[in-house]
């Protein structure tokens, strides 16, 4: 399928780099193009293999009838006029998750995480309840490892399990998922996809190419998830936190298949939408035969995920927690509901225009709310309405400061600022990590 091609990579970051690595050894004939300057070493590295990499913020003339394929990074909008004019082409364009799917070896079992919140916790669980019961399985995808840079590690009957985007959905074609997992769906990323409705319609792409030999792991409390899923093929298990379901949580625990299973007090990690991921993460695992000891042993000691109500530090009586990852209101909302002590918070970012107000009903614990970035001033006009104190800073740093100076022992500091972190960081990664060091040097 990707052999012997004309190829046009369009935006280069982690997933394009990797991809026309992949590509070039496939005797294909590839030009990679990007609006930014990027690594040198990337890009020497590319173009002793034969690829053409060229910076340019107006790549549309690159673009003729002689290219088989465009492939995008799946943070660029689909209404780009590159990816517009390979549309009037007839040019596919497909991504890099894409590209390696049809590279891989045969019998390769596939495990695809997706969701609006919780889809990083979850896969990271599935895998280290599987490397812990010593499957063959790789971790990927969205998560940080693109699939095409893992590729040469990857046998016959080895397990995958990608944690999916709906960027990455968009421009599937052929990708097939043995296990599905849709954790759940919620309004985010409308400035990318434009309206609800069609987020909906790309997170669902994941269950499309499922046979009745398949399975999908669904959230019985989401009406949306359950919306897409009625009329897959694939066989439904579902999980819940309210009622009964193939694993559901109960006063006293996780149940799997109406049998205990294991007590939220035996569980390091804390709080309903951390059960919820278990339960995912359970049901997918239990599809492939797992046992429950090596499940056990890895939820009596996994702490959670990196920037993801992560704790960082106790000083001086207070506590500090990097929720860097919420890059949304939906995953700030579930930070919040998971303290109940007096609590300030750490809001702002990128403005997507998205609105704060269902934060409100959340906010019975927060004190007082430190707001940076470029979301200041709506954040401020937010905690007004709301009759919240606020304190307006430039950037994180002094956030947290002040964050610390406003705070009285006993109170809980958190980050977790409902926006994405591209208004002054890489990546929300980057942005947690300055917090982190931030505080550990109070």
């Amino acid at each position: 399928m990707f052999e012997n091609k004309k190829i046009l990579v369009l935006g280069m970051a982690r997933s394009g780099y990797e991809v026309a690595k992949v590509l070039a050894r496939h005797q294909n004939q590839i030009l990679v193009t990007d609006a930014n300057e990027q690594d040198p070493d990337h890009v020497n590295e590319l173009e002793n293999l034969g690829v053409t990499c060229m910076i340019t913020k107006d790549p549309l003339e690159l673009l003729d009838e002689s290219y088989d394929y465009v492939i995008k990074n799946p943070g660029i909008s689909y209404h780009h006029p590159l990816v517009l004019k390979a549309n009037e082409l007839n040019i596919p364009v497909t991504n890099e998750v894409e590209v390696a799917y049809s590279l891989l070896p045969e019998d390769v079992k596939i495990i695809s995480i997706t969701g609006s919140n919780g889809k990083t916790t979850t896969t990271t669980l599935i895998y280290e309840f599987l490397k812990e019961a010593g499957f063959p399985v790789h971790l990927g995808g969205n998560i940080g490892f693109p699939l095409c840079s893992i590729l040469s590690d990857i046998k016959k009957g080895d397990i995958l399990v990608l944690e999916i985007s709906g960027h990455q959905q968009h421009d599937f074609i052929h990708y097939h998922s043995d296990i599905a997992v849709m954790t759940n769906l919620s309004e985010v990323h409308l400035d990318f996809f434009g309206t609800y409705e069609n987020y909906k319609k790309n997170k669902s792409r994941i269950l499309h190419n499922q046979t009745k030999n398949d399975v999908a792991i669904l959230n019985l409390d989401n009406d949306d998830v359950l919306e897409v899923s009625k009329d897959i093929l694939s066989k439904k298990l579902y999980f819940s936190s309210h009622v009964k379901a193939d694993a559901d949580l109960e006063e006293d625990g996780i149940y799997y298949k109406g049998e205990p299973f294991m007590k939220c007090d035996e569980i390091r990690m804390k709080g309903v939408h951390n059960y919820e991921n278990i339960m995912a993460a359970l049901l997918a695992t239990k599809e492939l035969g797992i046992d429950d000891d090596s499940v056990k042993h890895v939820l009596s000691r996994f702490k959670g995920v990196e920037h993801r109500i992560e704790f960082v530090r106790e000083f001086s009586g207070r506590t500090f927690y990097n929720d860097s990852k919420s890059t949304n209101v939906k995953s700030t909302q579930i930070a919040l509901n998971t303290f109940h002590n007096p609590t300030i918070l750490l809001l702002g970012g990128l403005d997507r225009g998205h609105s704060f107000d269902e934060l409100e009903p959340y906010m019975t614990n927060v004190k007082a709310i430190v707001c940076y970035g470029e979301t200041k001033e709506r954040i401020y006009e937010f905690a007004k309405r709301i009759g919240k104190d606020c304190f307006v800073c430039q950037n994180l740093i002094e956030a947290t400061h002040k964050a610390y100076e406003q705070s009285d022992r006993g109170d809980t500091i958190l980050l977790s600022p409902a926006c994405a972190s591209w208004d002054q960081y890489k990546s929300f990664e980057d942005r947690g990590n300055e917090y982190k060091k931030v505080v550990n040097e109070l």
